[in-house]
This record gives structure tokens, C-alpha cells and sequence, in this order.
């Protein structure tokens, strides 16, 4: 596929809670489900933590102008750190390396932070 092909213009927006492991839970089925509802091609996602309500949002960017495929968010804890220095962000990034190598047919990812400083890493795969 060409870059072109990676280009979108449309987005859906989510919000929910993280679930007690790190998972988006049903914030996660809902992107999912939305995007097998209206047959989108997804392309990118984006998740923040908004501190204050201790809520997840999440935004798809798709196509519609193409045939839309399954997908799968799966969010994976890389613990938490303390501090971002050259040390720390060598190490993260082994562990975000290290989270890759689990999952297969990796989209895109996002990198999620929450309050307590622990950072998340959400794939968007492609589905069953």
C-alpha cells in the first residue's frame, strides 16, 4: 500500500474508563464495533487520559471510500516511570519494542500516560 492509502480525513470520537488491568475494555469494544457498523477502513487512533475525570478518550481515523476491514485495540502496561531522562526513555522504548514482538498485524499504536504516570501502549491491529 502507498502512503496515499494511510491518508484520512474522518474521525469518531470515545470516552470511557480504563478497566482495572490497563485494558480499554468496553471503551475498546466500542471502537470496534463502530468501525464494523459503518464498514470503515481504519487508519489511525489517537487515546488521551484527561487527568481530571480519570477518563479515556479515544479517536479513530478512517475511510470510508474504501472497503472497510476488522480491527482490534489491545493495550499492554509498560509500568510505570518516574522520570524521562535518556535512561528512562532507552528502557521504555526496549519495553515498547518488547510489547510489539507480542502482537501481530500492528496498524498504528498510541502511547497512553495516565495520572499515575503509568505508561500504556495501545495497538490497533488488524481484526479476526
Amino acid at each position: 500500500m502507498s502512503v496515499q492509502g494511510q491518508v484520512h480525513s474522518k474521525f469518531k470520537l470515545f470516552a470511557g474508563s480504563l478497566g482495572p488491568d490497563s485494558s480499554l475494555g468496553k471503551l475498546g469494544t466500542d471502537v470496534v464495533e463502530f468501525a464494523k457498523k459503518v464498514k470503515a477502513a481504519p487508519k489511525s487512533i489517537g487515546v488521551e487520559y484527561l487527568e481530571h475525570s480519570k477518563q479515556v478518550v479515544v479517536s479513530l481515523g478512517y475511510r470510508d471510500d474504501e472497503p472497510g476491514y476488522a480491527i482490534k485495540l489491545q493495550s499492554v502496561s509498560l509500568g510505570k516511570v518516574a522520570s524521562l531522562g535518556a535512561p528512562e526513555l532507552s528502557g521504555l522504548e526496549k519495553k515498547m519494542d518488547e510489547a510489539a514482538a507480542k502482537v501481530s498485524g500492528i496498524i498504528c499504536h498510541e502511547l497512553l500516560v495516565t495520572g499515575e504516570q503509568e505508561f500504556i501502549m495501545v495497538f490497533m491491529t488488524h481484526g479476526d
